[in-house]
């Protein structure tokens, strides 16, 4: 016997199918306010990127690759560094050599982060022809360039800054 509401009776597979609908409902709503609160956070602790008139000379921010590196002349004079200003684990000032690139995360890497908020395999230095790029290697907080989020590779400039997690350093392009 199925429940009445008002003359009508409602089979108990229809009041099954309503509940269920619901609750799936109630579960994607919860989904949605989860993941806005998620993307929220990702923004908090980071300081809006300063404006091009107050960055250091030597740190200037996303730009193309045309106007990074070396001619192939100063590539004798070319000593890429990655220079430690704050991380976990690394004593401050060390300078790691990146003529053949490298790659920096929490796993088996090069460079090792002892970073809770680095991924495994976080980001990567690679060298293409007289040009060092950074690029993020889906990392689920993200790589900061100069304090703006990686989207993609980027060119590596004379003193600009890289910031994984709580971690910090500067790209330096000549000892």
């Amino acid at each position: 016997m199925g429940l009445l509401l008002g003359d009508v009776q409602l089979a108990p597979v229809s009041v099954g199918l309503k509940f269920g609908f619901l609750a799936v409902l109630y579960l994607f709503l919860m989904w949605v306010a989860w993941s806005a609160l998620r993307d929220m956070r990702k923004g908090r602790g980071t300081a809006p990127a300063a404006a091009p008139e107050d960055r250091p000379v030597d740190a200037t921010g996303v730009y193309a690759a045309q106007d990074a590196g070396l001619s192939p002349s100063d590539d004798a004079g070319f000593e890429p560094r990655l220079l430690v200003e704050r991380a976990a684990g690394h004593p401050t000032g060390i300078a790691y050599d990146l003529m053949e690139g490298a790659t920096l995360g929490r796993g088996d890497v090069e460079i090792k982060l002892e970073d809770p908020f680095a991924s495994g395999r976080h980001a990567r230095i690679t060298r293409q022809g007289h040009v060092l790029v950074i690029e993020d290697l889906g990392s689920t907080n993200g790589t900061y360039l100069n304090e703006e989020p990686l989207n993609g590779p980027q060119p590596l400039h004379d003193g600009d800054r890289i910031r994984i997690g709580d971690s910090e350093f500067s790209y330096l392009q000549q000892a």
